[in-house]
């Protein structure tokens, strides 16, 4: 898959007008009557704008609304949190979220938040779960499987690096815990743009990470790169012969989970709007299968009630981690 050629700010919806405005099934209502501004923590080109711009761009058809995409990263999402947090509760901007900023992970990493992720955001929905793969630089670390990768970094503690998205980002996180499982020790290097360390990997400067599939799919048949598992329950139809972390550490799982947040306050019907709109569009073969092409998982359909729960139990997962290890953003 290669990136999507778009800027920072983009309008999605308004330009598949020929796709239709509005799905039927789903009446017109009062609001929204302009576009909707949805705040994206990654920038652009990364798993996360990928999967971002799937759901917008469905979920603008049936709003008969379009979708402005904002890319804010920064700090792990709390740029695009404080964004959202501080923006009127209206549902004219919304963001997507995940457990950093909406489980209280950036809360365990981050000793000075300009918002409280327990009280200002609304939960809209779940949209799609992806698992990370782990990539390293095949010139760089000479190993065809995780067992071999284990052992070679055993050997030379914190000598080698890895990159991730941010501290706390979940491809650091499972990179962590990798780390920890395997009782071996490596030096994480965070990047502002997930981009900027694929570049890094590729040209050997750094030598592994963990990146979400929607991202590593241009590089699947990259010779200059190996993936040794995905970090997902099971194998995924799209790297088949890529087995999971699982299989060599035992009871291992690191996903990434993607929702949709409002800033607190926001009417319960607006919320309810945009969580009818999500939910259709997670019913659609075509969503399914335009998620399942960049490797990510489209949620059932679901509540707010039910992803704000969701999101705290798998933050709970990530947080006992970072206490465990002692990590820091600060």
């Amino acid at each position: 898959m290669k990136s999507l050629p778009f800027g920072r700010r983009t309008v999605l919806g308004t330009g598949i007008a020929t796709l239709g405005l509005a799905a039927p099934g789903i009446a017109r209502a009062e609001f929204p009557d302009r576009p909707i501004r949805l705040v994206v923590p990654y920038g652009g080109g990364g798993q996360t704008d990928v999967v971002s711009r799937i759901i917008a761009a469905a979920m603008a058809q049936r709003l008969g609304q379009g979708m402005l995409v904002d890319n804010r990263p920064g700090a792990a999402g709390n740029l695009a949190a404080d964004i959202t947090a501080r923006a009127a509760p209206d549902g004219y901007t919304i963001m997507v979220g995940s457990t950093g900023a909406m489980g209280g992970v950036n809360a365990a990493l981050y000793r000075n938040l300009s918002y409280d992720w327990q009280k200002d955001f609304a939960a809209i929905g779940l949209f799609c779960t992806t698992p990370n793969v782990v990539l390293i630089n095949s010139e760089t670390i000479p190993v065809r499987t995780l067992a071999e990768f284990i052992e070679f970094v055993r050997a030379r503690p914190n000598v080698l690096n890895f990159a991730s998205s941010g501290i706390g980002a979940t491809t650091h996180l499972s990179m962590e815990l990798l780390l920890e499982k395997a009782n071996i020790q490596m030096v994480h290097v965070p990047y502002r743009q997930s981009t900027q360390g694929m570049t890094d990997l590729l040209a050997g400067r750094v030598q592994a990470r963990t990146l979400g599939l929607p991202e590593a799919e241009p590089v699947k048949d990259d010779p200059r790169i190996r993936a040794l598992a995905v970090t997902s329950v099971e194998r995924n139809p799209n790297w088949p012969n890529v087995p999971t972390v699982a299989e060599t550490l035992p009871g291992y799982v690191g996903v990434n989970e993607f929702a949709l947040a409002a800033p607190a306050g926001t009417p319960p019907a607006i919320i309810a709007r945009l969580n009818q709109a999500l939910n259709d569009a997670l019913g659609s073969q075509a969503v399914k299968d335009g998620f399942a092409r960049v490797g990510a998982e489209a949620a059932a359909p679901n509540t707010p009630e039910s992803t704000a729960t969701f999101l705290r139990e798998r933050g709970d997962v990530w947080v006992t981690l970072i206490r465990r290890l002692g990590l820091s953003a600060e």
